[in-house]
């Protein structure tokens, strides 16, 4: 469960005056969540806590969906929601769009398969919810795994060496959580298979240490977010980001100016290829009057 972590600088976290703070709120409430997970997975050693530390897990997991879904509408917002522009640009669609909507996708998944268990330990019946429960957790940690390695797939052109340092620091943190997320939720589920456990008791031990190691990755990678993002604000200062590639950076350019807009320009430019070139039609009177 990762969190988009690119070198792009159309990025727009916030109004013009708070976009800074706001890039900073987002990356420090990720790194609470992941705080969060840590103390709610350390917490359900303790057979005694456990539902105290089911909570924690909870609200971790909605803090982190609420942050990517931040990041992708951050990034929506950086190109002026012109989801066009994404046909130039690959990177655009396979990272900053595909990434935050995949890990938010897997944090619900994962966020609902726990409190279905959750709410058939309290009530003591719906025992249907356990095995959607079990899937669910193991659908929603690899879609993490997917979106890490979407996260890791990033071209760099004019990033220079630091930032991409930067770059790789956060992203093998992420990518290493995630697959172990991904594994205790696959030997959980086998564990679970021949057994007769409900609610609760579903979470094995396994699964809750791997998590819980993973859970650190995350805060680890986290904090070396936090780092990057605060030389990413350094751009004014020099740091080189990345820009639009494929003439997308200049299509948005002349959208924002008000000279060509971006959906009406890509149709004349499809019926001029299909219609050809125009012949422009000689009136009868030119044709006599240019006779001998």
């Amino acid at each position: 469960m990762v969190k988009l972590a690119t070198a792009r600088d159309s990025r727009m976290y916030g109004p013009r005056q708070s976009r800074k703070r706001s890039e900073y709120m987002n990356a420090g409430l990720y790194v609470f969540a992941t705080i969060l997970l840590v103390v709610g997975f350390a917490t359900q050693l303790s057979l005694k806590e456990q539902k105290i530390g089911v909570v924690f897990v909870l609200i971790g997991l909605f803090i982190i969906a609420i942050v990517n879904i931040h990041d992708l509408i951050a990034h929506l917002a950086g190109i002026d929601y012109c989801l066009a522009l994404m046909e130039y640009d690959m990177q655009l669609a396979l990272v900053e769009f595909a990434v935050p909507l995949l890990q938010s996708l897997g944090t619900l998944l994962s966020f609902l398969a726990i409190l279905f268990l959750f709410i058939q330990e309290e009530k003591q019946k719906y025992y249907k919810l356990e095995k959607h429960g079990m899937n669910m957790l193991i659908a929603g940690s690899s879609l993490w795994v997917l979106g890490s390695i979407h996260n890791s797939c990033q071209i760099y052109e004019r990033a220079d060496g630091h930032v991409q340092v930067l770059q790789e620091s956060v992203h093998i943190p992420f990518l290493m959580g995630s697959l172990l997320f991904l594994v205790g939720s696959v030997i959980n589920g086998r564990e679970q298979a021949s057994t007769l456990h409900h609610g609760l008791d579903l979470f094995s031990e396994t699964w809750t240490w791997l998590c819980m190691v993973g859970s650190l990755m995350l805060f680890i990678g986290g904090i070396t977010n936090v780092v990057k993002v605060f030389k990413m604000q350094q751009f004014d200062n020099g740091l080189r980001l990345e820009k639009l590639r494929g003439g997308a950076q200049e299509r948005l350019a002349h959208v924002r100016e008000g000279q060509v807009p971006l959906i009406r320009e890509n149709q004349r430019r499809r019926q001029a290829e299909q219609v050809g070139p125009s012949v422009t039609p000689t009136p009868y009177k030119d044709v006599l009057l240019g006779q001998p």
